[in-house]
């Protein structure tokens, strides 16, 4: 075990405890493959004591006022970037991303925590004009109640702290899972929270057997709301448990981002921006870049130059000096790219840098670029989520935007064009919750982040992120 890893445990009443439940879990070095800590299991009995704490949290932080809440968050906001640095440090050891990232992403959720302080204070309701004069209608937005929350291992700290900071901030309370694989994260964020001044139980966190976690707490009569982030195949079972309850439910589900680089594009800029964005965190983001449709006439120049940025990026331990990609997450992702890779190849695809490993130990995987890649390749059609970048030749922008809408997700989607018309057009047409041209800024506190078709629905960041966190009540009063 690495002693510079934190304890784990399961968080209930601002308290570290041990998880009751049978058994334990590995948590490892995605860089080496050692184990970091065991993962405490969470018993029913641990459960319903967080079901309970929440509960009981509930009806005294509701009373709260916004501006006592925003204080708490503001400072918790402050402690995480005091201690940056070491929060860092643990992210890229359970995660594996480059520590520069780790960094950047923790200073993203203070960020967002800062963002939601603010805006809980804004959670206006209105007046609305009366066809009586002795009548007055106006609503208020109120806490929608006790939240379960769960998110993945891609981004520990920043998926995390959209869904507690908007809970939080809107009065209610939250009981999080994070991910087996980077728990620690999120305990530090809760830690943080509770030297903030957070009173006992607005934020438990809680770990184990993801499906006895989900089930048990999406099944309370006390859970009013639940977040998810993850895997569409996932999304639907938890859509399907919460229907259970009536109860309202975001989300952020798998992607397969396009990106339509149109025969107008600013070539060196395409690739520049593509290069960052494919590669960041080796990949696993799920609003990466992917699927690029290259007009036919700057086809070769961006295959070129995607290529020769791809082959000098150096891949090593995240921590380790002078490293621009770190691992891959687990085995599981290792595995998905060579039977992905392999598929693409045999379907005719050219492999232009990478699609092997590199690597002894740990879960590494070269960055890798796909050129002529047919629309029948599995690879086409499932989300690869790593290091590869998969190109296609298209003709006109008909037929990029019939390849971009396809599938049947649509979480981000990308665009490189010098036409005013072509980006409208792009606007109105890409089926997509979120559309970057000319640049892929899509993901900031202040925006909102989520997805249409198969990809999900609700949004995280934004005020729209705050409002999925709040009931309108009408009242009217004569």
């Amino acid at each position: 075990m690495t002693s510079a890893y934190p304890e784990l445990g399961l968080f209930i009443d601002n308290e570290l405890r041990p998880g009751r439940g049978s058994g334990d879990r590995r948590v490892v070095n995605p860089a080496t493959g050692d184990e970091l800590a065991r993962l405490p299991i969470a018993s029913a009995e641990d459960l319903n004591e967080a079901l309970t704490s929440s509960e009981r949290a509930f009806a005294a932080w509701r009373r709260v006022s916004a501006l006592e809440r925003s204080n708490i968050l503001r400072k918790a906001a402050g402690i995480i970037r005091s201690r940056v640095d070491e929060f860092a440090r643990t992210l890229t050891l359970e995660q594996g991303k480059v520590l520069a990232e780790a960094r950047i992403e923790m200073m993203a959720a203070a960020d967002i925590i800062d963002w939601f302080a603010e805006e809980g204070r804004r959670a206006y309701g209105r007046v609305i004009p009366s066809r009586q004069p002795d009548i007055r209608f106006s609503t208020l937005l109120v806490p929608v109640g006790p939240v379960a929350a769960f998110s993945p291992w891609n981004f520990p700290a920043v998926i995390p702290a959209r869904k507690v900071a908007a809970s939080l901030a809107a009065g209610c309370t939250c009981i999080i899972k994070p991910a087996e694989e980077t728990p620690a994260t999120m305990l530090g964020i809760a830690q943080a929270f509770a030297e903030a001044g957070l009173p006992d139980g607005v934020l438990n966190v809680v770990t184990g057997e993801p499906a006895e976690i989900s089930t048990h707490l999406i099944a309370s009569p006390i859970i009013r709301k639940v977040s998810f982030t993850g895997s569409t195949a996932v999304g639907r079972e938890i859509g399907r448990l919460a229907a259970g309850g009536i109860k309202r439910v975001t989300l952020e589900l798998g992607g397969h981002a396009p990106v339509l680089v149109l025969e107008d594009a600013d070539i060196e800029k395409a690739v520049s921006i593509s290069a960052a964005f494919k590669f960041r965190n080796a990949g696993q983001v799920c609003i990466a870049p992917t699927r690029f449709y290259v007009h036919e006439r700057v086809y070769d120049d961006f295959v070129n130059g995607l290529t020769t940025r791809a082959a000098a990026l150096k891949v090593a331990d995240g921590l380790a000096e002078g490293t621009q990609m770190g691992p891959l997450a687990n085995s599981r992702r290792v595995k998905a790219m060579e039977r992905l890779i392999s598929d693409a190849v045999t379907a005719g695809a050219r492999l232009t840098t990478g699609g092997e490993s590199g690597a002894n130990r740990g879960y590494f995987w070269q960055p890798t670029v796909l050129a002529d890649v047919p629309e029948t390749a599995r690879i086409m059609n499932e989300e690869p989520f790593g290091p590869v970048a998969v190109v296609r030749r298209v003709s006109s922008v008909d037929e990029a935007i019939a390849a971009a809408n396809r599938l049947p997700y649509g979480l981000a989607a990308y665009a490189f064009t010098r036409s005013t018309s072509n980006s409208i057009r792009l606007g109105q047409e890409i089926e997509a919750g979120m559309l970057g041209i000319n640049n892929m800024m899509i993901n900031l506190a202040e925006t909102p982040f989520g997805g249409v078709k198969e990809s999900g629905y609700g949004s995280e960041g934004g005020s729209e992120g705050l409002h999925a966190y709040l009931d309108v009540k009408l009242i009217s009063e004569s």
